[in-house]
């Protein structure tokens, strides 16, 4: 493995705005691929979709008075909850290829990431699905085994961007899907949180926007519940990252 590719940031103690991390996707056209370990301000984050719905205005008036103001994101999935006890990591980099076949790859990557630092502190945990859980995805990470629960949420958003300069020559073909991409792609890490809180929040979101789906709060937990404190899984993180060789301008390594 190579040394560090990634640029790291750890944003931890200052409180970051809940969309900072898309201007990575910007900051990787100039220099190289970023990844980012970051908290976020208190608030719920949700994807473009739910900006459609027809509550959506009511709804952010009314978390915002009560303290949790919404963002959009870029990326898709559901509703997210940030601030105190919720960590982000957010990598993004330029790579060739197909929107699809790029975020087919991405996914276990990040995950891979998140794993082997959970692994080195002792904490199994595996790509699963967990019913119930707010922002479900074939990519959470879960630990236990039917009963699981959600650790960690993922998500990804990709761009078309212009290629590398000594690749400019070589013309993108129209309706080709094939083509130069930045990607940000996204880890929620339920680091030390109220299970039960945080899943009424997301829960009074979905009620106030008029839709059905409801989270169960058994159907999540925080790493802190687990036994891990955040120190040791930050070292641990950042030793992973430390000795990635990340994706780059020609392609996964």
């Amino acid at each position: 493995m190579s040394g560090i590719c990634f640029e790291t940031h750890t944003q931890l103690a200052t409180p970051q705005a809940n969309t900072s991390d898309i201007l990575l996707m910007d900051r990787v056209l100039t220099h190289g691929p970023q990844a980012l370990i970051w908290q976020g301000t208190q608030g719920i984050v949700v994807p473009r979709t739910y900006g459609r719905n027809p509550h959506f205005e009511a709804t952010q008036h009314a978390l915002a008075s009560a303290g949790w103001p919404i963002e959009v994101r870029q990326s898709g999935g559901g509703v997210v909850p940030q601030g105190p006890g919720v960590w982000n990591l957010s990598l993004s980099w330029r790579q060739y290829g197909k929107p699809f076949d790029l975020a087919q790859a991405a996914y276990p990557f990040i995950c891979r990431i998140l794993q082997q630092a959970l692994e080195r502190c002792g904490i199994p945990s595996s790509p699963q699905a967990v019913d119930g859980s707010f922002c479900d995805g074939r990519f959470n990470l879960a630990v236990g085994n039917d009963p699981y629960q959600k650790i960690v949420g993922t998500a990804q958003v990709w761009r078309l961007a212009p290629p590398p300069l000594r690749f400019a020559d070589q013309p993108r073909q129209p309706g080709d899907p094939t083509g130069w991409h930045v990607g940000l792609v996204h880890a929620v890490i339920l680091m030390d949180i109220n299970e039960k809180a945080l899943t009424l929040k997301t829960n009074l979101v979905e009620q106030l926007l008029h839709q059905p789906r409801r989270y169960q709060a058994d159907k999540i937990c925080s790493l802190a519940r687990l036994g891990l404190g955040p120190t040791d899984f930050l070292q641990a993180l950042q030793q992973v990252l430390s000795q990635l060789s990340p994706p780059h301008d020609q392609g996964w390594p």
